[in-house]
């Protein structure tokens, strides 16, 4: 599965599929009344359409029967019930966010959904060989541990997409990047013989890729649409998914071949970094909601984003910051991974200390510069 040309045209079927589908999604969400009301926590002046995972998933289905029909894919399809599994487990997400959508779905019942789709996931083989414990050993989990394994992290994952998706574009932005690193960490290895083959996880990531980018259009601030929990569960599982057949299969010798600590840490942390922004989110909030005495689902104002409007920055620039953020997460772990020779990591440290400043201090800086100017005319 070395074929660059094949990924990027199964990308490309996602994307487009997803950009024709999202319009006509939208009206047909406006004619039904699936619609989401403004209220204390959602900017927009008027209703707007929020089934946006319908789109999704049909891009999902028509991306993977295109690569199904492609030679070059024959071996992710031959004698592999995996991507069955995937649109399976993705069918009982996107469900299951679609009923929320329309008719609020409590919180048990959504943890049921997903636990449910994890076995989905677990009946059709799509789970986790190894762990890596860090600076410990890697561990071959045996069928008493899959289950649990799988669950916990199809629950971190969808968890972490769903509870992001608080502003135009922010979640599908996110994720594009963070599984366009993913794609690209993946496919390395395999190119470098150290994933197990056949690996669904780098086509997974790409029609995750494809799906964003061809979403974001409708997206951006002002959205014509959202993607609903339809669309941030479904995300969330792709995430899942392609993060767990590639760090969850990645060559255990592969500190061996590279003699560094970081290459045998690489396919537990490059997921958790790359998605770092949602991850932090979720933490956050676990720590703000339990010190509050409330529950974990009960919805606030607390997130990044939300605390990035109260800095003073719009929900155009605030978006923008969290996917620099994603992209310097990025590239701050895949650099590592790609590079032939001496790494050097400065750069990022720069980077992250001028994207810090502008994060914190951008609007007390521009504050006082209108002040300075008023003053001085």
């Amino acid at each position: 599965m070395k074929d660059l040309s094949g990924y990027l045209i199964v990308g490309g079927v996602a994307a487009v599929v997803t950009a024709i589908m999202t319009p006509i999604v939208a009206l047909l969400a406006r004619r039904f009344g699936f619609m989401a009301t403004p209220d204390a926590r959602r900017n927009h002046p008027e209703a707007t359409p929020d089934i946006g995972g319908v789109a999704f998933y049909f891009a999902l289905v028509v991306s993977v029967f295109v690569a199904w029909q492609m030679d070059r894919f024959d071996p992710l399809f031959k004698n592999n019930s995996e991507l069955v599994g995937v649109l399976v487990a993705g069918l009982v997400v996107f469900v299951l966010g679609l009923v929320d959508d329309i008719h609020e779905v409590s919180a048990p019942m959504k943890v049921t959904g997903v636990v449910l789709a994890a076995v989905a996931l677990i009946w059709f083989g799509v789970t986790m060989i190894y762990f890596r414990a860090p600076f410990v050993d890697v561990f071959v989990l045996s069928s008493d541990w899959i289950p649990l394994f799988t669950v916990l992290w199809l629950l971190g994952m969808t968890q972490a997409i769903n509870l992001i998706d608080g502003l135009d574009g922010l979640a599908a932005g996110i994720v594009a990047i963070a599984a366009a690193a993913f794609f690209v960490y993946s496919r390395n290895l395999g190119v470098n013989g150290l994933l197990s083959e056949p690996n669904i996880g780098p086509l997974v990531a790409i029609i995750t890729v494809g799906i964003c980018v061809g979403f974001l259009p409708f997206n951006f601030n002002p959205a014509k649409i959202f993607m609903g929990d339809s669309g941030a569960l479904l995300l969330g599982l792709l995430v899942a998914v392609s993060t767990s057949v590639v760090g969850g299969r990645a060559n255990p010798d592969t500190t061996n071949i590279s003699g560094q600590t970081y290459f045998f840490l690489a396919p537990l942390f490059i997921p958790i970094l790359v998605l770092g922004v949602p991850i932090l989110d979720v933490i956050f909030a676990i720590i703000r909601r339990t010190r509050s005495g409330v529950g974990f689902a009960t919805a606030d104002t607390g997130h990044l984003h939300h605390r990035l409007i109260k800095l003073g920055h719009g929900p155009r620039r605030a978006v923008v910051i969290l996917w620099l953020w994603t992209a310097l997460l990025s590239g701050f772990v895949l650099y590592p991974a790609l590079s032939d020779g001496p790494t050097n990591l400065w750069p990022f440290l720069f980077v992250a200390l001028a994207l810090g400043g502008f994060t914190l201090f951008h609007d007390k800086v521009w504050s006082r510069n209108k002040d300075s100017n008023q003053v001085a005319n």
